[in-house]
């Protein structure tokens, strides 16, 4: 667990299902980010699913004590360059505060400079421009900008739709 001023970086636990659910039923959450509103059953698999791995961490508001949003953690391929990824969604009613920046900052202070870390990535849509300036302002740096490097849906004929992205990262040292 790592906690800051006013927040908690902590594993999942089933009963964040509430929480999960209000923010991944939102469309608009779904604006940058791949997947469709899902259902409060959906949020409980989510969340039991999430509270038994290593790749999720919810981030809870200590003066509410409740889940705004949740941390993506993973280790990139291949192994021997010791490389990870952070990713992360936050609830829209707690987005604009600087939560998202104090919790990204604080898990990179706490995790960069473990054994087996070299690097920190992160990748997110040029037109999401607060998700950049969070990684901007957690410190990490603007190392690429990939065109149509990826594609979360496909119009009505099948056909991808492309969207760009920068690439962040933070190295161990650093």
């Amino acid at each position: 667990m790592i906690e800051t001023e006013r927040l908690l970086i902590r594993e999942f636990r089933i009963s964040d299902a509430v929480d999960l659910h209000e923010y991944l039923s939102d469309g608009t959450t779904y604006r940058f980010e791949p997947g469709a509103p899902i259902s409060q059953e959906k949020a409980l698999a989510l969340a039991e699913e999430r509270s038994k791995g290593d790749n999720f961490l919810a981030v809870e508001l200590k003066a509410e004590g409740r889940m705004i949003g949740h941390l993506y953690w993973a280790p990139e391929e291949p192994p021997e360059f010791l490389a990870w990824e952070i990713g992360y969604i936050f609830n829209r009613k707690y987005q604009g505060k600087g939560y998202c920046t104090e919790a990204v900052r604080a898990f990179l202070d706490a995790n960069r400079l473990k054994p087996g870390i070299h690097r920190i990535n992160a990748y997110c849509n040029p037109e999401n421009v607060a998700s950049w300036k969070v990684l901007e302002k957690a410190g990490m740096k603007r190392e690429g900008y990939f065109r149509k490097r990826g594609f979360f849906r496909r119009d009505g004929a099948g056909i991808p739709l492309w969207h760009d992205c920068y690439a962040y990262g933070i190295l161990a040292d650093e």
